[in-house]
C-alpha cells in the first residue's frame, strides 16, 4: 500500500467489495419487494443476489460505469443540498426582523445561482479551461470588445425607452 493510503482509498474495497455490495443489496430489494420467487425465500433471493453481485464485479466495464454513476449521484446530491440551503435562507419564512420584498429575492437568487456555479466551475477545477478557451484564444479580444459595446448599447436604449415609458 502507498503511504497515506487509506482502507477507503484500497482498490480492492472501491473497485470490488463496493461495487459487489452495491449491486447485491439492490438486486435483493428488488427481489424481495417484487416477491419473484414466492413469499418468504430470502435465502434464494439472497443466493441470485449474491451470483448477480459477482458476475457484475467480474466485469470491469459495468463496474466502471456504475463507479461513475455512483460519483456523479454523490456529487449531484451535495450540490442540491447547497442550492437547497441557500434557497431555505432566501426564501425562509421570516417572521421577525427584515423581510425582502420580491425583487430582492429574485436579484439574491440570482447571485446566489452564479455564485454557485462560479463555485462549482472552481471547485472542479475546470476554471482554467474556461478562461482559456474564453480569452485565450485569437478571436477573444474582437468578441469581448464588441461584446462590451452590445451591452452598454443595450443599456442605454433600456434607459432613455424606460424614460420615455415614464412620461407618456
Amino acid at each position: 500500500m502507498a503511504e497515506g493510503e487509506t482502507i477507503l482509498q484500497n482498490p480492492v474495497l472501491s473497485r470490488f467489495i463496493l461495487p459487489f455490495l452495491l449491486v447485491f443489496f439492490i438486486v435483493f430489494a428488488i427481489l424481495e419487494k417484487t416477491k419473484i420467487f414466492g413469499e418468504d425465500k430470502k435465502q434464494l433471493n439472497a443466493l441470485i443476489s449474491f451470483v448477480i453481485g459477482l458476475i457484475f464485479v467480474s466485469v470491469l466495464y459495468p463496474t466502471l460505469v456504475v463507479t461513475n454513476l455512483v460519483l456523479f449521484l454523490t456529487v449531484a446530491l451535495v450540490a442540491i443540498f447547497v442550492i437547497l440551503l441557500i434557497w431555505g435562507f432566501i426564501f425562509g419564512d421570516i417572521k421577525t426582523g427584515f423581510k425582502p420584498e420580491g425583487w430582492m429575492k429574485i436579484g439574491l437568487a440570482v447571485v446566489v445561482g452564479i455564485g454557485f456555479i462560479v463555485a462549482v466551475i472552481f471547485a472542479t477545477g475546470a476554471y482554467d479551461r474556461i478562461a482559456e478557451f474564453l480569452f485565450g484564444q485569437s478571436w477573444s479580444k474582437s468578441f469581448w470588445t464588441n461584446f462590451s459595446f452590445i451591452i452598454a448599447i443595450a443599456i442605454a436604449l433600456a434607459l432613455i425607452l424606460s424614460q420615455k415609458v415614464k412620461k407618456d
